[in-house]
């Protein structure tokens, strides 16, 4: 004989498991949009905070070698704020000048990666697309090896008897080797090289995003090539232009490794003196005060990059 099994339970749709649904949903999409500002707290807000600790204590022979804002004692809290790590930055011209340097050639390295870059761009963007790929992955490629090795290949590439000043003189140019290592030339050259596909991305991306029927219009109306290429071309891929520099800007104002092992003792950067400070002289204090002025100068054009961002969005909203 055949038993006859009880009917499956229907939950109806006012149920626990529709409730159990709607709050996974809901807790769900809260915690998606949460991520961000997690991670923002975790690897931004908090290490900051950290450092602007360290910038208000004193130094002190200890591990770690700071003192403690807050000392308990005889039944007192007590709060030791050293406002003298920021004001040494103002008495001390060196780092006024690691930062005027920094910035000097950072900015001038943005300009040099953009004036190579955007031809490169162009020329990426324009070439056939069966070639198309291979020419990005030529321009990603160095970056799949390590930082310090390509560093390290400049400098065979930049001494005096190296590949450079060798083959400048075996073409009769030059009778006498070059002075090109250990200089502020080397350092443009380094950190233009290590960066320059930072600048290429962004605008071989806004290139490809153009509306070329514009450009067809401007030229059809009669004006010049020099004239559609500033004109409409130029302003159609400023958002590119913009996230090319400040990818290359801001991490070269802090570079440190290009400068110490391609430039001289004339190369003072600000990324230098953090490393003397907190690893040398082991005044994490003054580090700390160093590396705080140092961001508070890079946040502008953050905010101004952010802004224009917004506005871009706006615009195409």
């Amino acid at each position: 004989m055949s038993t006859l099994e009880p009917p499956a339970r229907v939950e109806k749709p006012g149920g626990f498991a529709h409730w159990l649904t709607r709050m996974q949903m809901k807790h769900g999409r809260k915690l998606v949009i949460a991520m961000p500002y997690v991670w923002l707290i975790l690897l931004f807000l908090l290490p900051f905070l950290i450092v602007f600790k360290i910038s208000l204590a004193e130094m002190a022979r200890a591990i770690p070698p700071y003192t403690n804002l807050l000392d308990w004692a005889d039944g007192q809290l007590t709060l030791t704020l050293n406002l003298g790590n920021f004001l040494q930055l103002t008495d001390d011209p060196l780092y006024f000048e690691a930062y005027l340097q920094s910035l000097q050639v950072a900015a001038i390295s943005t300009l040099c990666c953009l004036v190579m870059g955007y031809p490169l761009a162009w020329a990426v963007a324009h070439s056939k697309p069966s070639t198309r790929n291979i020419l990005l992955l030529l321009v990603i490629l160095p970056s799949w090896t390590s930082f310090l090795i390509r560093v390290y290949a400049w400098m065979g590439i930049l001494k005096n008897n190296g590949v450079l000043n060798n083959f400048l003189m075996w073409l009769g140019v030059i009778d006498q080797p070059l002075t090109i290592l250990h200089t502020n030339l080397a350092v443009y050259i380094g950190i233009v090289y290590a960066y320059l596909p930072f600048m290429v991305l962004p605008i071989y991306t806004a290139l490809t995003r153009i509306d070329y029927s514009l450009v067809e219009a401007s030229l059809d109306l009669g004006a010049r090539p020099l004239k559609t290429f500033f004109s409409v071309i130029v302003p159609l891929t400023k958002g590119g232009i913009i996230a090319g520099s400040m990818l290359v800007f801001i991490p070269a104002v802090g570079e440190f490794v290009i400068p110490e092992l391609l430039g001289g003792p004339d190369s003072i950067m600000i990324g230098r003196v953090l490393w003397q400070e907190f690893f040398n002289n082991r005044d994490w204090p003054v580090a700390s005060a160093v590396a705080i002025v140092m961001l508070l100068l890079l946040i502008v054009p953050i905010m101004w990059f952010h802004k224009h961002q917004q506005k871009q969005m706006g615009d195409h909203g």
